[in-house]
């Protein structure tokens, strides 16, 4: 059951990044759905800039320590959704170079908001 919920919190996760990264087209469809988005994507920014842990992170640890895990089990999980949110070779810089491309999508969408109104 934890494992299940390690699993699940880490789709989670991986779909909030797609969400931070990506979420402003969904004004397009609706939108209401910028007033989640800006926060996701400052928190985002915050996340890159500063080096921090995702809350995300911290769930999924509980559910793997609780099902008495070190690793996902699953090779799909293990060898590309993990890899995607954790990648091996993440260092300050390149955070920091995620950080600014993070904002720089997020301005040509937004911008293409603004122009749109």
């Amino acid at each position: 059951m934890y494992e299940f919920l390690a699993t699940f919190t880490l789709i989670i996760h991986f779909l909030f990044i797609v969400y931070v990264i990506l979420g402003g087209l969904l004004f397009f469809i609706k939108p209401w759905t910028l007033y989640f988005h800006i926060p996701a994507f400052l928190y985002g920014v915050y996340v890159e800039f500063t080096q921090s842990i995702c809350s995300l992170t911290y769930l999924e640890n509980y559910f793997l320590t609780k099902a008495n895990l070190a690793s996902y089990s699953t090779s799909f999980i293990q060898n590309y959704l993990y890899a995607i949110i954790y990648p091996i070779n993440l260092t300050k810089e390149l955070q920091i170079i995620l950080g600014i491309t993070l904002i720089i999508i997020n301005v040509i969408i937004y911008g293409f908001i603004i122009k749109r109104k």
